[in-house]
């Protein structure tokens, strides 16, 4: 008799709407997972820095002459996140909808302005935090790209993915507490991302490994419609799946 083995859940990346102090969370605010994890978070760095004037006003002076830039600090800096997402009202959903924009409107929500309390005549988008696993950022949405790229017959998009950079007015260092001594490292796995309208099948194609066990492993539902860039491991294998052409004891 086989032991079936239960995958422990896995972590959503959560959109949380902030108070105006861009630090707690905002009493009744917005908050959601996403509906698929992004692939990759990307992280920039920037300080504020300018060239002091010299006596005539042209910036550098008599430093530059002298072979020193004479760069001076001048703000805080700001930490930009970038990532991509993406969304589809064909793969299984608790509340199913039929246009994926009526998904997308949760993103959106955090690029529209909103009046500032306390501040009459003042907008200013709603801040986010972005919360996934041990990672956390907050800020403001800085630019938001949408791209609708399949529609049903009646004209309804079905898929979208946006492009979503925010901003963080500091420098953003993560601080960790010490790792026990003698500790494991995980050691990633390669993945490889669906391409557009890419079935799991195509993608297991010339693998040893066979699709139904990689859908499994994997905890992918519909094989058939992948939504575009979902990270697949074409080497993993769940419990109780033998591979092709062996017999199972």
């Amino acid at each position: 008799m086989s032991r079936s083995t239960s995958r422990p859940p896995l972590a959503r990346a959560r959109f949380i709407e902030l108070a105006p102090d861009l630090a707690t969370e905002a009493p009744g605010g917005k908050a959601f997972d996403v509906q698929f994890n992004p692939e990759s978070l990307k992280l920039a760095f920037a300080n504020e820095v300018k060239q002091p004037a010299s006596a005539d006003g042209a910036e550098g002076g008599a430093d530059t002459s002298a072979g020193t830039a004479g760069i001076q600090f001048v703000g805080a800096g700001t930490t930009k996140l970038s990532m991509s997402l993406w969304f589809d009202v064909t793969a299984e959903m608790a509340n199913p909808v039929s246009d994926v924009r009526r998904l997308t409107a949760d993103v959106l929500h955090f690029m529209a302005p909103k009046p500032v309390e306390g501040a009459e005549g003042k907008l200013a988008p709603p801040g986010l935090r972005v919360s996934w696993g041990s990672f956390l950022f907050d800020g403001v949405v800085e630019s938001l790209e949408e791209t609708l790229d399949w529609f049903s017959p009646a004209g309804l998009p079905l898929r979208a993915s946006i492009a979503l950079s925010m901003v963080q007015q500091k420098i953003r260092v993560p601080e960790f507490t010490p790792e026990a001594p003698g500790g494991t490292r995980p050691r990633p796995r390669p993945f490889t991302p669906a391409k557009g309208g890419q079935s799991l099948q195509a993608m297991a194609a010339g693998s040893a490994t066979p699709w139904q066990a990689i859908a499994a492993a994997n905890g992918i539902e519909d094989p058939l419609r992948l939504a575009p860039g979902t990270a697949v491991d074409l080497a993993a294998r769940a419990p109780g799946f033998a591979p092709t052409g062996a017999r199972r004891r």
